[in-house]
């Protein structure tokens, strides 16, 4: 049988801290908490379990998990983040393949916890995650903030896990439409300095196709106004990304 790490990257997660440790602590051999030298209550929760607590100043959302997993005493992770927790059947599907490893990494799917409702359709559902895997053929990749753990050969491969990681992201509407604002521009950045274009067909055509999938493609609209909020912020949330990044290259010239 296989050893696993539990690893968590948290700054002020005193939210659900606690229930993203006690379903890890079922089901890993060690758990990883770097934390961003927290001002809330995250170190004292956390102190509550068997951790290895470690304050790290924030590298970027890839980087900080690259440098988490590396601390890990053993190749096998599960990763998620401080307001993440692993369903009951999540939690067996693990440790059914503690003893049966067969696979480089296995995906799951996401269930996203919306201003106290359970988002089942748009494209937030199945949101799946490759989050089991062997850091030895995996690592955390991506764009800022937009992280994702991606497989390192092509010839690797991925498994699926049935259960759902449980995610509660926001509580309120304004707590999301903040949300928006900052990645916006954190991705506006990132996609500056990797040479991306924002011509304006991206800014048009983008967040339209965008909200035609969540709302209608996906079902959001059985996710009552929750779901057409979530599709107009996913339309939005590309027509800021683009007009910023078009912006930026104004403002560079």
């Amino acid at each position: 049988m296989i050893k696993l790490s539990g690893v968590i990257i948290t700054f002020n997660e005193e939210r659900k801290i606690e229930e993203c440790l006690q379903s890890l602590s079922n089901v890993v051999d060690e758990i990883v908490v770097v934390d961003s030298f927290s001002t809330d209550n995250t170190k004292a929760i956390c102190e509550k379990f068997n951790v290895r607590f470690i304050e790290q100043k924030f590298l970027g959302y890839i980087e900080q998990k690259n440098f988490a997993i590396a601390q890990a005493k053993h190749d096998y992770i599960v990763s998620l983040d401080g307001d993440e927790a692993l369903s009951d059947k999540l939690q067996q599907s693990i440790l059914d393949v503690k003893s049966n490893w067969k696979y480089d990494g296995y995906y799951s799917n996401r269930l996203n916890c919306f201003c106290g409702q359970w988002i089942k359709y748009t494209t937030w559902y199945p949101d799946k995650k490759l989050r089991v895997f062997d850091r030895r053929k995996a690592k955390w990749s991506g764009i800022n903030p937009h992280d994702r753990i991606a497989l390192t050969d092509k010839n690797n491969k991925a498994g699926f896990l049935k259960g759902d990681i449980l995610h509660w992201n926001y509580d309120t509407y304004s707590e999301y439409n903040k949300k928006v604002e900052l990645f916006t521009s954190i991705s506006a950045e990132a996609y500056y300095k990797l040479g991306k274009k924002a011509p304006l067909y991206k800014i048009l055509f983008n967040p339209t196709w965008a909200f035609f999938q969540s709302y209608f493609l996906k079902l959001g609209f059985l996710d009552g106004f929750n779901g057409f909020f979530i599709s107009v912020q996913t339309a939005n949330t590309r027509f800021l990304k683009y007009s910023k990044l078009r912006n930026l290259y104004k403002q560079n010239r």
